[in-house]
């Protein structure tokens, strides 16, 4: 940890995640004097290892409507924020810094480079090239605020003073990479109001031994339903992880938002169970007609081989022994009944969530301070007047796929637009550069 240069700046930025470095990079941008804290040795922990390492950069909505009607009521409050920075900003500004996107499943754009690295380094380049002061290894203690203004930050080298504040501490989720929460605790202090935290987007614990005996095989294309006391509730279609716990995968970790709120208003004594759909394109008859198909082309094979066009071989197995059918059995002498078994059981297998991973293995928090306490034209504080909030901090469930990075580029570059243009010294506005998206290669 090196030494400060100076203890009064115009903009401070508390946290180098995400939405701190963009908010940093922009403010410095518009020739304000910036200071970025950071309390681990290095920047981005929680940014270097999100999407299994290769970092879910954004999500290809198609409009920032239909983007933001994913964020369960609470896009209406960004739409001011979003016209100002969206995903095609997002795009062009890692475009334009020589990072190459692709596109995957259900609109996720990733790196070209398959790799976190590459989004970390052109966040870095980006506050390096605008002189952003970055210093790590530095705890922020405290936030001080008089008269509804904040005054300055407590660190061990004494308190430092800016004439804004850019707080992007991040939520609760992965405590490990410094999330611990204190940004919450700081923002009650001064005033705001906090919804209770927990893990929202979590993989979820399956009471069902054979979902466990199939950990780590996955599936690219599944359905879940959710049926409480036999009604059936919501259904979503992605990819999921089977795992020694339960399920994992996006598609487990955007459904255990229905899950928990079906086990939060149910009355004692609800039956709650997930059906696993695993042929969402079929209706049972279409899918019927095709097992026929391929029980018609390897009649002399053994049940559990002669379905590899329908099942994996380390899927196989089980399905076929919860539709009550020997797998070695041989397929021309499989009876129709128990053909009609396998179908219904590749439509319908019936899984019991009994819980959910703690906080610490949710991808985001829930809750977080109250939407009506920002002015979401600029991310600043409505309580203190020199206080912006940008990123994990705010009360927005939003699913994976892109969006909660998203909602870190948009809030983060608004704070420091907003905050940098406010404080930095007077000089010819630097307009934000039309750019040209390079296309998002599309993965094959």
């Amino acid at each position: 940890m090196r030494k400060l240069k100076k203890d009064q700046y115009d903009v401070i930025v508390i946290g180098g995640g995400p939405a701190g470095m963009m908010a940093a990079g922009r403010a410095a941008e518009l020739g304000a004097d910036v200071l970025l804290i950071e309390k681990n040795e290095g920047l981005g922990a929680k940014l270097l290892i999100t999407g299994g390492g290769r970092c879910n950069v954004t999500n290809a909505e198609p409009s920032t409507r239909s983007f933001l009607d994913k964020l369960k009521g609470k896009g209406k409050f960004l739409f001011s924020t979003f016209a100002q920075h969206e995903v095609k900003d997002t795009l062009a500004f890692f475009n334009d810094h020589g990072m190459k996107t692709k596109e995957e499943n259900e609109g996720r754009i990733f790196p070209a480079s398959n790799t976190a690295r590459s989004v970390y380094d052109v966040l870095l380049k980006n506050m390096k090239e605008k002189k952003v002061e970055i210093l790590t290894g530095l705890p922020v203690n405290d936030i001080h605020a008089y008269d509804g203004q904040v005054a300055g930050v407590n660190t061990d080298k004494g308190t430092i003073k800016a004439k804004a504040y850019i707080l992007a501490t991040g939520g609760a989720s992965h405590p490990e990479t410094g999330s611990t929460g204190e940004g919450f605790e700081w923002l009650k202090k001064m005033g705001h109001t906090v919804a209770k935290t927990e893990a929202s987007l979590v993989p979820m614990k399956i009471r069902e031994q054979w979902v466990k005996d199939l950990s780590g095989v996955s599936h690219q294309h599944v359905k879940f339903t959710l049926f409480q006391d036999g009604k059936k509730g919501a259904s979503r279609i992605g990819r999921m992880v089977f795992a020694h716990f339960g399920v994992s995968g996006p598609l487990a970790l955007n459904f255990s938002q229905n899950v928990r709120e079906a086990k939060q208003y149910a009355q004692e004594g609800s039956k709650i169970e997930i059906s696993l759909d695993l042929f969402p394109d079929f209706d049972a008859t279409a899918l019927d007609k095709k097992v026929q198909e391929v029980f018609g082309a390897n009649q002399n094979k053994a049940l559990k081989n002669g379905v590899r066009e329908l099942l994996t071989p380390a899927l196989a197995p089980t399905i076929i022994t919860l539709a009550g059918i020997d797998p070695e059995k041989e397929i021309n002498v499989v009876s129709r009944e128990e053909r009609l078994s396998l179908v219904r059981a590749m439509k319908d297998l019936r899984m019991t969530p009994d819980g959910f991973l703690d906080t610490d293995e949710s991808i985001v928090t829930s809750g977080g301070v109250k939407l009506e306490e920002i002015d979401f034209r600029t991310m600043k504080s409505t309580v203190l007047s020199n206080l912006y909030i940008v990123g994990d901090l705010l009360d927005i469930e939003r699913p994976s796929g892109g969006y909660s990075l998203q909602l870190c580029w948009t809030t983060g570059w608004v704070a420091g637009n907003d905050a940098g243009t406010q404080t930095a010294p007077k000089q010819k506005a630097v307009k934000k550069p039309k750019t040209q998206t390079r296309p998002t290669k599309k993965a094959e």
